[in-house]
C-alpha cells in the first residue's frame, strides 16, 4: 500500500517527486517509495538527502521509512556514506509488501545500526520510528 492510500495520508505536510521515487513529509519522518528498478547509491542519490536536510536540517532528529512498494535495489556498501549525509537520522525501517521485500530488508538490517527495520505495515513502521525519534528528541533536550 502507498503511503498516499493509507490512513496516514491526511498527515503528509510535504510531497516530492524526483528521479528515484517520491518523498513524503510529515513533522518527524520522511516516507520514501523509490520507483520500480532504481539502483540507488551514494552517486545517484543526492536529490534524495538535498530535499531531506532542507526540511530536517542537520539538527532535528528524524526517521525515514521506504515503503517497499517497488522492487529496487540499494547499494549497502555505501550505508556509511549515506549516514554521512544525514547525520540527525535516528531511526529507519523498511514496509515490506511481499516475501521478496522482506527478505531484501533483513539484508539491509545486516548494514544497518537499528535493532529492527523491517516491518510488515505502514502503521508499525510509523508507530516504531517515530517512537525512537521522539525518545531520541526527549534525550536531547536533557
Amino acid at each position: 500500500m502507498k503511503i498516499i492510500d493509507s490512513d496516514f495520508s491526511n498527515h503528509i505536510i510535504k510531497s516530492v517527486q524526483k528521479d528515484l521515487g517520491n518523498i513524503f513529509f510529515f513533522n518527524h519522518i520522511a516516507v520514501v517509495e523509490f520507483n520500480e528498478g532504481v539502483h540507488v547509491d551514494i552517486n545517484n542519490s543526492a536529490e534524495i538527502f538535498d530535499e531531506i536536510n532542507a526540511y530536517f536540517g542537520t539538527a532535528k532528529p528524524f526517521g525515514v521509512i521506504a515503503n517497499r512498494v517497488n522492487s529496487y535495489s540499494i547499494k549497502l556498501l555505501d550505508v556509511d556514506l549515506f549516514r554521512e549525509k544525514v547525520k540527525n537520522l535516528c531511526s529507519y525501517g523498511v514496509v515490506s509488501h511481499n516475501l521478496a521485500g522482506k527478505m531484501n530488508a533483513e539484508i539491509e538490517s545486516l548494514f544497518c545500526l537499528s535493532e529492527k527495520i523491517c516491518f510488515d505495515s505502514i502503521p508499525d513502521a510509523i508507530n516504531t520510528v517515530y517512537s525512537k525519534v521522539k525518545n531520541s528528541t526527549f534525550f536531547s533536550l536533557n
